[in-house]
C-alpha cells in the first residue's frame, strides 16, 4: 500500500518476529510455541484495531495499493469462461478498459471494467487505469451487445478519473462519456457496479450509472481526488489528508448517504490479503442481484435505475 501512510509497519513487525520465532525454533530445536502462540494472538489483536479503525486518507491509500485486486483479478476468480472483446469500431482498443462475456455460474453476462497495471510497465500500458474515450466508446458497445442478448451488465470500478490529455480531449472525451450516461439510464437490462479500488469523478461515472451500486469496504467513490480538491481549496495538494476527512468518500459514509446500496466486505487488510474471500463476497452480490432482477418488468428496470439517481441528495 501508500508507503508515506505506514498502517501496516508495526504489523510487519510483528509477522517478521513471529516468522523469526518459526525458523529459531526449527534451526535450534527449542520449543517456542509458547512465544509464538502469544505473539499470532496479539498480531490478530493488532489487525482488528487497525483495519476496523482506519481513517478516510488511509482507506485511500488501501484503494490505491499496487497489489490491490483489478478487475482481470475478479473475472478470473469469480468466471468459470470469459472472452474478453476489444476495440471500440472507431479508433483503438483501450486497454485501461477492459469487458467481454463471462459465465458466472452458468449465467452469461457482460463484464466491463477500468484496468490498472501490477507494475510500472503494465500501467503504462493501461494508461493507470485512465480511460481514452475509445475505451467509454468500447464499453458501450459492449453494453448494447448486452441488450441485444438479455445479458446482464457487471462495471467494476477503479480508477482515479478519466484521462485528461490532449488526444483524449481531441477525440471527444467529455462527449464519450456524457453518451455513456446517457444510453446506460435507458439500457433495457439491469445493470450492477461494484467500485473495487478508487472510483474517480466523471471516469467511474461513464460505468456506473446502474440499478445497483455496491462498494468494496475499502475503496473509495468521490467526484474528484483528494489531492485535486486540496490544490483547489489551498492550492496545496500535500493537505489532502485533511480534506479526505471531509470528502465522504468511504463505502460507510455513502452507503449512509444513500448513494450505494451495499458494502461488501473485504478481509482485515484489505482484498489483496485473500483475494478468494473477496471474490467470494463479490460472486455472491451479483448472484443475488441477477436473481433479484429475473422476473422484472423491463419497464421496472429502467424506472428503478431512474429513481435510484434522483433520489440521492434528497432530504439530507
Amino acid at each position: 500500500m501508500s508507503s508515506n501512510l505506514q498502517i501496516d509497519k508495526p504489523i510487519i513487525e510483528l509477522e517478521n518476529k513471529i516468522e523469526e520465532f518459526k525458523k529459531m525454533s526449527k534451526e535450534s530445536n527449542i520449543d517456542l510455541s509458547i512465544e509464538i502462540k502469544m505473539l499470532s494472538e496479539k498480531l490478530s489483536k493488532l489487525k482488528k484495531e487497525v483495519y476496523e479503525n482506519l481513517t478516510p486518507w488511509q482507506k485511500v491509500g488501501l484503494s490505491r495499493a499496487s497489489d490491490r485486486p483489478t478487475t482481470k483479478d475478479y473475472i478470473e476468480n469469480i468466471c468459470s469462461e470469459f472472452i474478453e472483446l476489444h476495440g471500440d469500431r472507431l479508433y483503438k482498443d483501450d486497454k485501461a478498459i477492459i469487458g467481454g462475456i463471462g459465465f458466472i455460474d452458468n449465467t452469461p453476462v457482460t463484464i466491463i471494467g477500468h484496468q490498472k497495471g501490477k507494475d510500472v510497465k503494465e500501467n503504462i500500458e493501461r494508461n493507470f487505469g485512465m480511460p481514452h474515450p475509445e475505451g467509454y466508446r468500447k464499453a458501450l458497445r459492449l453494453m448494447k451487445q448486452a441488450e441485444k442478448f438479455n445479458r446482464p451488465i457487471i462495471t467494476f470500478i477503479d480508477t482515479p478519473g478519466a484521462f485528461c490529455g490532449l488526444g483524449a480531449e481531441e477525440r471527444g472525451q467529455g462527449e464519450a462519456i456524457a453518451k455513456n450516461l446517457f444510453e446506460m439510464s435507458g439500457l433495457k437490462i439491469p445493470i450492477i457496479s461494484i467500485v473495487i479500488g478508487e472510483g474517480g469523478s466523471g471516469g467511474a461515472l461513464g460505468l456506473g450509472v446502474s440499478n445497483k451500486v455496491a462498494m468494496l469496504e475499502h475503496s473509495i467513490y468521490s467526484v474528484i481526488s483528494p489531492e485535486g480538491l486540496a490544490s483547489i481549496l489551498w492550492k496545496d495538494a500535500s493537505k489532502a489528508s485533511e480534506v479526505a476527512n471531509i470528502m465522504k468518500l468511504t463505502s460507510s459514509d455513502l452507503y449512509e448517504l444513500k448513494v450505494i446500496d451495499k458494502i461488501i466486505k473485504e478481509p482485515l487488510g484489505g482484498a489483496q490479503k485473500d483475494i478468494k474471500f473477496t471474490s467470494k463476497n463479490i460472486k455472491e452480490y451479483i448472484l443475488e442481484e441477477i436473481q433479484y432482477f429475473q422476473n422484472k418488468k423491463i419497464e421496472d428496470i429502467i424506472s428503478e435505475r431512474y429513481n435510484k439517481f434522483r433520489k440521492i441528495g434528497y432530504n439530507l
